[in-house]
């Protein structure tokens, strides 16, 4: 790590640490928060992102059934928060795991290891936005979530669930300590630099939330605390934090596919924290995402609205059942189904029931024929997967 490009930091200090050839130095960041000149450009961009988000949780209040979009979100959300540290699932690969471990015609199939940790980080989510109806976003929380998150997959050397007890560091692949671009803070430090994150959590700061949020993912990141996983617990607890601070009704805001888009930038505007004290370019960039992926965030969700009400509107020409609507409602949380698993969808008693919905979804042009094998046939919506992928 090059101290030089850390003296002029208001951010922290870099501290010498060991003695003689195994000496390095590392990064201490200062307890938030920082003083910021809230100058009018950024107040600017922050009513912008304010704005946006507050359309964002009005949609999540006024649609009929908000739950329907909350699956595809977490969905995307996991596939791009992933995909930032280098897995190669797509959203469809993740729809056909969950169904029946299968790739979809005309895609690739990606390692199932791949698939398997962006569905860790799906479950992780969901996890914790259940967990916060007993828990706030805290340190105990922090840890249940990364247990979930690098459980039973090729990482999982990396003590899930545990803070580290051992230095790491940032910088390309393969470089030694020495070598790193970025070193966070030793383990005593490190818990430390936790302790007072967490204060600052429970705190009502000086602040508006979205400086906050901005403040904290930068501050953690920061610390590093976990042998692996940081970023994708970094990003997640954007979410958590925003429906906890009851500033979105439920999860439908999510940044990952915006710092994928911009991940230079993302790790450059962070490292610049860090050595300069650029506190107020991070913000920046951190709001213009915000208010970019809400109003992104609003177009999907109108989509997925528009797109069942055609389908219902559809169906109810062709005079269907009640089940075939349920079954209708289904596809937004599961858009690649077997038939045993319509029937559980449906609740209804028998195979042929639920055979017989999925073919009328099927005459109706909504779901097709993915794969049959041996073991039966798989379909899939690909208008629904259409809207989250694109």
């Amino acid at each position: 790590m090059d101290t030089r490009c850390f003296h002029n930091s208001t951010a922290g200090q870099v501290i010498r640490v060991g003695e003689g050839e195994a000496a390095y130095w590392a990064f201490i960041p200062n307890p938030l928060p920082p003083k910021l000149p809230l100058d009018w450009p950024l107040i600017k961009v922050l009513s912008e992102a304010d704005r946006a988000l507050g359309q964002l949780a009005g949609l999540g209040r006024t649609v009929p059934n908000p739950h329907l979009l909350i699956g595809p979100f977490v969905r995307r959300e996991a596939v791009l928060s992933s995909r930032i540290e280098g897995t190669r699932a797509d959203i469809a690969d993740l729809y056909a795991y969950e169904a029946r471990r299968l790739s979809l015609p005309g895609m690739e199939s990606p390692q199932e290891t791949d698939v398997r940790e962006v569905l860790n980080y799906v479950n992780a989510l969901n996890y914790g936005l259940e967990r916060l109806n007993t828990l706030p976003v805290s340190l105990r929380l922090i840890r249940e979530l990364h247990e979930r998150l690098l459980t039973g997959v090729r990482r999982e050397h990396a003590t899930p669930g545990e803070f580290r007890r051992t230095q790491n560091w940032i910088g390309p692949p393969g470089c030694t300590l020495k070598e790193a671009v970025f070193v966070p803070p030793p383990v005593p430090q490190m818990h430390e630099a936790l302790s007072a994150l967490e204060k600052y959590l429970h705190s009502n700061g000086l602040y508006p939330p979205l400086i906050r949020l901005a403040l904290i993912h930068y501050q953690f990141e920061a610390i590093h605390p976990f042998v692996d996983g940081n970023g994708r617990i970094g990003r997640l607890l954007i979410t958590l934090l925003l429906v906890q601070w009851q500033l979105l009704p439920l999860p439908l805001l999510y940044l990952s596919a915006y710092f994928y888009r911009y991940r230079q930038e993302y790790y450059e505007l962070l490292l610049g924290v860090s050595e300069r004290g650029a506190w107020r370019d991070w913000i920046l960039f951190f709001l213009r995402g915000v208010a970019e992926q809400a109003q992104d965030a609003i177009a999907r969700s109108r989509r997925l609205q528009d797109l069942r009400e055609e389908w219902r509107r559809r169906l109810s020409q062709a005079r269907t059942s009640a089940l075939t609507l349920r079954l209708v409602d289904a596809l937004f949380e599961s858009p690649v189904l077997t038939i045993p698993q319509a029937k559980e969808h449906l609740r209804v008693d028998t195979y042929h029931t639920a055979r017989d919905t999925v073919e009328k979804l099927v005459d109706a042009g909504i779901l097709y024929l993915a794969e049959e094998t041996r073991r039966g046939k798989t379909y899939w919506a690909p208008e629904i997967v259409k809207v989250m992928s694109e």
